[in-house]
């Protein structure tokens, strides 16, 4: 080729591998927006058996069009140690059928409607307010962006034909299917999507560039390389999230090295042939057999095949699997304990991406909170009667958590809704997070207090009679109650308890005020003298606030499933 032809084929194929890449981008994040809470729900509750995680797998990678989005929520979600590396392995399983839809979807040659599509896309997004309608124009926006930018590429490519140095790659390649491993691997770790560079495959041999043999190994090497993505969203993750990203490595390897070689006597494509010609040929838009495909169907479907075909032949390994990647990536077998002073445990960056599935973490986390002033409180209550150290030492340490945690999960929910298209819904859980960890971090306060309190009433050799003793005990034990079922009401958002919290709180009020008319009573017969009876009055005045935080606890639950 000429200078001026080798410069229009890469600025033709950076453009539209860049518009390409963007339209991948934009459609699955749409799809994302789209699908909303029910991701969680669906990797959460789908994973019971092997067979159930491969299909949330497919079923969640259908959803965002990206296979390395789901491994990386995979990865995410067992780093937050919510789902065992078992779990993880059958999503990410499920994730490599799923991913083969994009392929599907190139195949059908829609280049011609990408520009109204894009039309589409554009007119939903800026024309409308409501925010599904937005994320739908996103979903169009970019799978005409996507279509556009293989066109581009398309006639970029077309002069790559008759370039004698393409030519001999390609033959090298045929000659030596190891180097088309190679090269389809370099290729996906540099862009990062197998999506794109199985694109850009089929593209090739649309223009007649490559042949289907040469093509075939790239497109082993292409399944290999995208699993970089969650390589990385695996480095300085937990051991089991590391060994989660270690099985997308291993599981593409050894299907690599399964089916190559039967590739190279003839085997799989007679396979792919085959299941074409009978099982598929319910696909859309396919009529008649292998030989009536157009080529870059053809590439799609041995894509399907390979993963499909990979996946039931490792689904009843897994046990063997998850073996090999704990040889391969070493550590205790058991996750770390958390530790009061410990790092958030769900609080996971790499879900950033999906705001749904972030904030329900948020959530999570915040119960955790909730749960750590629960035992703030619990040892500064032993330690006001006991006068134990431990117990106070305790209550420190908890207190440190619980500053650390708000100021974790603060940082957290301001960036998912940083710049993010919330939904009411989320905007309303945002909003919802940040006022609950408020008021908890104020009970870890009133622990605190409760603790000096204590201390005071030591150091200044107060003694409180049976009757106020009794009385504290009561208190203490009823705010203990109702900050109990606020916390019961922020994991479940169970309304008729929020509302049962709330008129709770009017016996903690009443019991307020009979106690400061037992101490006034106390006071005027002489059984209790003022410095003791300030020390009372704080003591009952820390624990009304208590009862306070736990029915703003529960009002903002009520409100939150109300709005």
């Amino acid at each position: 080729m000429e200078e001026m032809d080798l410069t229009m084929v890469l600025f033709s194929f950076i453009g539209g591998l860049g518009l390409f890449l963007f339209g991948i981008k934009s459609m699955s994040e749409g799809l994302q927006a789209v699908a909303g809470d029910r991701l969680r729900v669906i990797l959460e509750k789908g994973t019971k058996t092997p067979l159930r995680g491969v299909l949330t797998g497919a079923i969640v990678t259908g959803l965002i069009q990206s296979s390395s989005g789901t491994t990386v929520l995979a990865v995410g979600l067992v780093n937050a140690g919510l789902l065992t590396l078992r779990q993880s392995i059958g999503i990410i399983m499920g994730a490599n059928i799923g991913t083969t839809i994009t392929a599907y979807l190139i195949g059908f040659n829609l280049e011609h409607y990408a520009l109204p599509i894009i039309a589409l896309g554009v007119f939903l997004l800026f024309f409308f307010k409501t925010k599904r309608i937005n994320y739908l124009g996103q979903v169009l926006l970019g799978f005409g962006l996507l279509f556009y930018g293989m066109d581009i590429m398309g006639n970029g490519l077309q002069p790559l034909r008759s370039s004698s140095f393409f030519i001999d790659l390609m033959s090298d390649v045929e000659n030596n299917p190891l180097l088309g491993v190679l090269v389809g691997t370099i290729f996906t770790l540099v862009v990062q999507s197998s999506s794109a560079t199985i694109g850009v495959l089929q593209e090739l041999a649309n223009q007649g560039v490559i042949t289907y043999s040469q093509a075939v190994p790239i497109l082993f090497g292409d399944n290999i390389g995208t699993t970089i993505t969650a390589i990385l969203a695996g480095i300085g993750a937990s051991v089991m999230a590391r060994r989660a990203a270690a099985t997308h490595l291993i599981f593409n390897l050894i299907g690599t090295a399964i089916f190559l070689p039967l590739f190279l006597v003839g085997i799989f494509p007679k396979l792919v042939i085959l299941l074409t010609n009978s099982i598929y040929i319910l696909i859309p838009g396919f009529e008649g057999t292998w030989n009536t495909l157009g080529i870059k169907l053809q590439i799609a479907q041995t894509h399907g095949v390979f993963n499909l075909l990979n996946t039931c032949f490792q689904l009843p390994f897994i046990a063997l699997l998850a073996k090999i990647v704990n040889k391969v990536v070493p550590g205790d077998e058991e996750e770390e304990v958390v530790i009061i002073n410990a790092k958030p445990k769900y609080l996971e960056p790499r879900l950033f991406g999906n705001p749904s599935m972030a904030l329900a973490n948020a959530s999570r986390e915040a119960l955790r909170m909730g749960r750590m002033a629960g035992e703030a409180y619990e040892n500064s209550k032993d330690y006001f009667f006991d006068h134990n150290p431990h117990n106070k030492h305790l209550t420190g340490q908890f207190e440190a958590g619980i500053d650390k945690l708000e100021n974790e999960i603060t940082d957290y929910v301001l960036n998912i809704t940083s710049g993010k298209m919330l939904t009411t819904e989320q905007s309303n859980q945002s909003y919802r997070i940040l006022q609950v960890i408020g008021d908890i971090e104020r009970v870890g306060d009133h622990a605190t207090n409760l603790v000096e309190l204590a201390d005071y009433a030591i150091e200044s050799k107060v003694k409180f009679s049976e009757e106020a003793t009794s009385d504290l005990m009561n208190m203490f034990e009823k705010v203990q109650e109702i900050f109990r079922m606020s916390l019961e009401v922020l994991k479940t958002d169970d309304i008729a308890l929020s509302e049962k919290v709330l008129k709770y709180d009017d016996i903690i009020d009443d019991l307020e005020i009979s106690l400061r008319k037992g101490h006034i009573e106390r006071l005027s017969q002489g059984t209790c003298n003022g410095s003791y009876g300030a020390t009372f009055l704080n003591i009952i005045s820390n624990l009304e606030r208590i009862g306070d935080h736990s029915v703003n606890i529960a009002k903002y639950t009520l409100l939150h499933r109300k709005s």
